[in-house]
Parts: C-alpha cells; structure tokens; sequence
C-alpha cells in the first residue's frame, strides 16, 4: 500500500457529515412546503433547487465564489460580522457543499413527504397533537425511507465533489484539500498508484453505501398509506 496523507481523507468525511446535517436542518421544511404548498412559486423553487443536478459544477462554483468572495452578498455580510473571510475557509467549504447537493437530500424528502399524505397528520391533530408533535411522531416515521434516502445521496455526493470544491475551497491542505483534490494532485504528478489507491476507497465507499441502503430500504417495516 502507498504511503498515504490520510488529511484529505478526514477533511472530506467531516465536510460530507456537516453539509448533510445543514442540509437536513434546511431541507426538511423546504420539502415539506414543496409537498403540501399550492403556491404558483412552487414550480419556480423547485426548478431551483434542482438546478444542481444539470449546471455544470465549475459554474457554480464560479457564482458561489463571487458570491461568497469580500465583495458578494454573502461573504462581504460574513467579513463585516466576523472580520474573516468567507471563501478558501472549511466554512465557505460547508456553504458551497449545501447548495451543490441540496437537490439530493430535498428531492427524497419531498416524495416521502408527498406519499405520507395528510390524513395521517389531520388524524393526529383530531386526536390533539400540535403541528409540531404530529410531524415528529407521525411524518417523520413514516417518511424514514426518505431520510435514508437523503442522508446517504446527499453524504455520498458530497464526497465526490470536485469543481465547486476548486472553485471556493482552492487547495489548501488541512482547511479545504478534500479527496477529490487530494486525487487530482497525484495525477498532475504521475503518482497513479496514490490515486488509484484513493479513488478505489471512494468507488468501494460509494458502492457500500448505495447497496446499504437499498438493502435496507427493502427490508423497513414502514407501510405509507
């Protein structure tokens, strides 16, 4: 086995955990309004939430970047209330990781919530549970196939990540060379057997996660009428 840094390695896990806990703090409300709202804004939300998944990951980078940069809305606010900057930080890193796999974790939340229905929360409310206590006892249960679902896309997505890492993060080891960095160095360099060596853990990772949760999906005691 090659002589690893395995910084890269850690950085990447701690990066995938943090995003997939914001984007459950964020994610969860965002797909419940999609699956129960009747707004007209509901087609254009849910157009941009998805746009992820078909923008090239290099342009968002790029606008992440300006807008997280001193000068942009997000990070000139940042550098005037923490006098640090926002961009080439583990911080800026978590952000631009949160709009890059929104989709993953909304998407599965939305269609749990939409085959979870109402009439289960309208019952509980009949019988006196608040809004609250009716979305975790009773939604949230019955939707779990769905927080699998978007934990393990949303973590696995984020691992991966290379063109919007580039563009905010740069490659700065320790604070925000993650493992997709990590294996286009070795590259650049000829170092085939390092890059192998990471991009096998990343396939091998991948594939575990994947078949994990399909396996346990099918085997869920959670009936949704």
């Amino acid at each position: 086995m090659p002589e690893m840094d395995w910084g890269p390695l850690w950085l990447t896990m701690q990066l995938a955990a943090v995003t997939v806990v914001v984007l459950l703090i964020v994610g969860t409300p965002l797909a419940w309004w999609l699956a129960f709202t009747r707004s007209r804004a509901r087609t254009l939300i849910e157009a941009v939430v998805a746009l992820p998944i078909v923008l090239p990951p290099t342009v968002l980078g790029f606008y992440l970047l300006v807008a997280l940069g001193p000068n942009g809305p997000i990070g000139g606010t940042w550098k005037d209330l923490t006098g640090s900057a926002l961009s080439f930080t583990f911080t800026g890193l978590v952000i631009a990781s949160a709009f890059y796999s929104l989709p993953f974790v909304v998407q599965p939340l939305h269609g749990a919530f939409e085959a979870v229905g109402k009439k289960p929360l309208e019952a509980a409310w009949a019988l006196g549970a608040s809004k609250f206590d009716a979305f975790l006892t009773v939604a949230s249960p019955m939707a779990i196939r769905g927080y699998l679902t978007a934990i393990v896309l949303g973590f696995a997505h984020t691992l991966g990540e290379f063109g919007v890492v580039l563009m905010v993060g740069g490659n700065i080891p320790g604070v925000t060379k993650v493992l997709s960095i990590a294996i286009y160095d070795h590259v650049e360099v000829l170092e085939y057997s390092q890059a192998h060596f990471l991009s096998g853990f990343l396939l091998i990772f991948s594939f575990l996660i994947l078949l994990i949760v399909y396996t346990v999906n099918r085997r869920l005691p959670i009936h949704v009428s």
